[in-house]
């Protein structure tokens, strides 16, 4: 320890001795450092905190998540720092003074895109700052420019996170409906070359799909048809039985000018015979071929049949004329299944041969079928995913899928953020004085002199006899004593430009505040 401080000692003695060569070094170190301090532009910074609230009703209802409205929030602040979105910053601030020309507008995007910082401090909160300097402007030029660039910043920030995505979704649906004007086309174009094939091949088929489908169907309805026709004939014969055993006339008192039953009955089914002609049926349809056979059985009896009024006329039987009716349309129900009947079986062997003489013709219905459900397929999905964008614009148009806050505007900055002047004048004070001190004890190790007679003999390996002290005159005295008094003014000097620096760079932050 004794030793440490005999060095110590050693070198501040070294020092005292060289302190003029110190004191110079220092002012020198000094000013060279000032002057590259003061020569280094002030930055003004001004900064705002934006709070980003995701809706969680509406959005997460039509399809937007956390994760789309995460990416809506990212494109935004990617957007404001494009050349475009600072271009327009640069338009409306007083940035435009300095970009007269592209090069200068280049220049300026460019520098913004430095000067510009968005960071996220926490969950939802942003902060956007801009930091500006220099560019030919001055402090208070640069402290307002700082405060408009990021109220700008801020603007489009709000505005971009409601119509960002409604702009796009905008843009999505134009697309959409393009593609489903083509599809819509592609799938009437493949409708109407089904439609003309199944009129060509498949029209008599019931059912829809491949033409084995079809006829399955037809021959499931021939087994359907064949048990109608089979209880249609058990109750035709049943009722035939019933009839039978009726009689067509019953007696009673007739009155004169009546007609009697036969009669009766023939004009009733002339009568039905009409309307059903009116309806456009022909004699071939089963109903009038059995209207027909009824007229001609009783035209005979309706002839012999007396015409008058005496006491022993008789008069149609009532329940004989409605088993006659039920008769006749159980008979008709019988021939209209037959004819149907006749008609599939006579198209399942008409597609059966097809099916022999040209396999391509089921390769194609299927082929057309299968391009048809495709299409029909993709165009459903398209129509969905549309409505589904189209409620997804909606809900962003009104409601927006974020709500953007500013809570904390951009203020005018009345210091400048960097550099710290003060901190960097004290520092070059500081390391003056250390650069001196160093200088000197760096001079005295490359002398041959020694400050104790122990310096003297460990460098010799000699022993050291005596040591003979300095002792000073009047004059010398006087003279030692002045230079003090001129060190210390000198010394001085340099601690007061320093302190005389700070009160300047105060004095200034008092000006822009």
């Amino acid at each position: 320890m004794n030793a440490l401080i005999e060095e110590a000692r050693i070198a501040l003695h070294v020092v005292w001795r060289r302190r003029w060569l110190a004191l110079g070094v220092a002012w020198a170190v000094a000013l060279v450092g000032w002057l590259a301090v003061s020569l280094i532009p002030n930055s003004y910074r001004s900064a705002a905190k934006v709070y980003v609230q995701p809706q969680s009703i509406l959005p997460t209802a039509v399809g937007i998540t956390a994760n789309d409205q995460q990416a809506s929030v990212d494109g935004v602040r990617q957007t404001l720092l494009s050349a475009n979105t600072l271009s327009d910053v640069i338009a409306q601030t007083g940035l435009a003074k300095r970009a007269q020309t592209p090069r200068e507008v280049a220049g300026l995007v460019s520098r913004l895109q430095t000067a510009i910082e968005i960071k996220s401090t926490q969950d939802n909160l942003f902060e956007i700052s801009a930091t500006l300097s220099g560019g030919g402007f001055s402090d208070a030029q640069n402290a307002h420019l700082s405060q408009d660039v990021v109220q700008k910043l801020v603007d489009r920030f709000v505005s971009g996170s409601s119509a960002g995505d409604a702009a796009e979704a905008k843009r999505s649906l134009v697309f959409m409906d393009k593609q489903l004007a083509d599809r819509g086309a592609q799938l009437q174009d493949a409708d109407a070359k089904r439609s003309a094939f199944e009129q060509r091949y498949l029209a008599a088929l019931p059912g829809t799909g491949p033409i084995e489908d079809r006829i399955a169907l037809a021959r499931t309805q021939i087994a359907d048809i064949d048990s109608q026709l089979a209880a249609a004939s058990s109750s035709a014969a049943a009722i035939g039985g019933q009839l039978a055993a009726t009689p067509a006339t019953i007696p009673g008192a007739a009155v004169a000018g009546t007609v009697g039953g036969a009669r009766a009955q023939v004009a009733a089914l002339q009568g039905q015979l009409a309307d059903d002609r009116a309806r456009g049926w022909t004699d071939q349809h089963p109903d009038v071929v059995a209207l027909k056979g009824q007229i001609a059985r009783l035209s005979g009896s309706a002839a012999a049949e007396p015409v008058g009024g005496g006491p022993g006329a008789s008069q149609p039987n009532p329940a004989y004329s409605s088993l006659a009716a039920m008769a006749a349309e159980k008979r008709a129900n019988a021939a209209a299944l037959a004819a149907r009947r006749g008609q599939l079986q006579s198209d399942i062997n008409r597609f059966a041969g097809i099916q022999q003489t040209q396999p391509e013709v089921a390769s194609q219905q299927a082929e057309l079928s299968r391009n048809y459900d495709v299409l029909k397929s993709g165009y459903d999905k398209l129509l969905a995913d549309r409505e589904t964008m189209k409620l997804r614009a909606d809900a962003q148009a009104s409601t927006g899928s974020v709500a953007v806050r500013v809570i904390q505007p951009p203020a005018l900055p009345r210091v400048p953020a960097k550099p710290m002047r003060p901190l960097l004048l004290t520092g070059v004070l500081l390391l003056a004085l250390a650069a001196g001190a160093g200088t000197a004890w760096a001079r005295a190790k490359l002398t041959t002199s020694y400050s104790t007679p122990a310096a003297l003999s460990a460098a010799s390996g000699l022993p050291v006899l005596g040591a003979i002290g300095f002792v000073a005159g009047n004059k010398q005295q006087a003279a030692l004593a002045k230079q003090l008094k001129w060190f210390a003014g000198t010394g001085g000097a340099l601690v007061g430009s320093w302190l005389l620096l700070l009160a300047v760079e105060f004095v200034q932050r008092g000006l822009m505040a």
